[in-house]
């Protein structure tokens, strides 16, 4: 409710906002009697439409209304001058943010770059829509991206650029909502190509995370199974956000562990998420060796062909390409290693130790991670198979599902700063 009070100066002052109506003292009205009813309807008619007004903004406040980014995903728009895109400075952002993907079946990049030059109102106006954007320039330039990075920055930090301190700087929702924009700008080439050499593994993470971040609404917005993921909370001390389509294969618990196998059919592709964990174990089992074997031991038991074999991580080094790589991570606050790389069907051969490839195969990604706070270490694997598309987004979904991961601990502390949040809100 608004209330109304009669202000000094012919305002009327609600509890949101002050109305102000400006009205000469000086001014003589010679309005005709039958004209004072018309008036007051108007008078009326303009009151209430700004009542509606200070209401809305009284209760929008902090709420962002402009639309969501477009574009697609995996794409990045990348707005610099065209004779740096052909030359030295566009080279090394294709194979830093535009790298090659080694663990996929067949390499695909890790972000398309669409280039774009800053060369008339219509074009900026439809960058500002994109979701991934990074505007690239040398600062003492004379094109059109270097003057807007100028009018962009600070006194401060233009005069660190020519001091010759490189600028990196990511922002999120620019001009839209679920946005990413960076700024990367040196004084010459020289240093720019230097610059995006060092903050390449930080530049990807970056438009990554944004990424994540825009599925994780995309793929959970409809269709949740949220009592699934209370079952699992509920027997395992854990949850993961669950589309509608997956269905349970396997839930295992046992004296010193648990394992579910969550699985995703379509006609022509399907997904698996493994969860494993074993409790009171000593952290520094957890290698990237550990989650390789661990793996394999899991997907031997539980993941077999439709007619013979398992499935089985792909250890062979195809050509000179790098099909398995594995890194020291942070997994939502916890000390763990990502892995990736390429799976496949195989099955024993006869005589010996060694296998048989049956033909199938796909990408996979697992985390494994120790939990402090339950003192259990845990392996999250995504896997795909999807022999008639492009891997990298099918993959990426797996991550984003992978990244809801919580315990119930982190549910309990969430609630508790959530009401402590709330009682000291004023």
């Amino acid at each position: 409710m608004i209330a109304f009070s009669r202000c000094a100066s012919g305002a009327v002052r609600t509890s949101s906002m002050t109305l102000f109506f400006v009205i000469s003292p000086n001014a003589t009205w010679k309005l005709p009697r039958d004209t004072i009813p018309m008036i007051d309807r108007a008078f009326t008619t303009c009151l209430l439409a700004l009542t509606l007004f200070a209401v809305s903004a009284g209760c929008g406040e902090g709420v962002d209304y402009r639309p969501d980014a477009i574009g697609e995903e995996g794409t990045v728009t990348v707005v610099m001058d065209s004779s740096h895109w052909n030359g030295e400075v566009g080279a090394a952002l294709r194979r830093t943010l535009g790298r090659y993907i080694t663990t996929l079946p067949q390499p695909e990049r890790a972000f398309n770059l669409k280039v774009r030059e800053l060369d008339s109102q219509n074009i900026y106006n439809q960058i500002k829509k994109h979701k991934n954007v990074i505007f690239v320039a040398v600062l003492d330039d004379t094109t059109q991206v270097a003057d807007f990075m100028r009018r962009r920055l600070s006194k401060k930090v233009r005069q660190a650029v020519q001091d010759g301190r490189a600028l990196f700087t990511p922002r999120g929702d620019v001009w839209r909502q679920q946005q990413m924009v960076a700024y990367l700008t040196a004084q010459t080439a020289e240093e720019l190509v230097q610059k995006i050499d060092a903050v390449g593994p930080k530049l990807r993470q970056t438009f990554n995370e944004a990424t994540r971040r825009r599925q994780t609404v995309e793929m959970f917005e409809k269709g949740r199974q949220h009592a699934l993921e209370d079952t699992l909370m509920q027997r395992h001390g854990f949850a993961v956000n669950v589309q509608h389509d997956y269905q349970i294969i396997q839930d295992t618990t046992t004296a010193s562990g648990g394992f579910v196998y969550l699985r995703r059919v379509l006609p022509s592709t399907w997904r698996n998420l493994m969860i494993y964990y074993t409790d009171e174990v000593d952290p520094s089992t957890l290698s990237p060796s550990w989650i390789k074997s661990t793996r394999d031991s899991l997907t031997r038991q539980y993941v077999r062909g439709n007619v013979a074999g398992f499935m089985r991580i792909d250890y062979r080094d195809i050509t000179s390409r790098k099909r398995l790589a594995s890194e020291q991570i942070n997994f939502l606050g916890r000390y763990g290693f990502e892995v990736r790389g390429v799976w496949t069907m195989v099955a024993p051969h006869e005589g010996d130790s060694s296998f048989v490839q049956l033909g199938m195969g796909g990408p996979f990604v697992s985390y494994g991670f120790y939990d402090r706070a339950s003192g259990r270490l845990y392996l999250i694997d995504g896997a795909v198979f999807a022999p008639k598309f492009d891997k990298r987004d099918f993959l990426r979904q797996m991550e984003v599902i992978a990244y809801t991961f919580r315990t119930r601990q982190d549910v309990q502390s969430a609630d508790t700063a959530r009401v402590t949040a709330s009682a000291s809100a004023p």
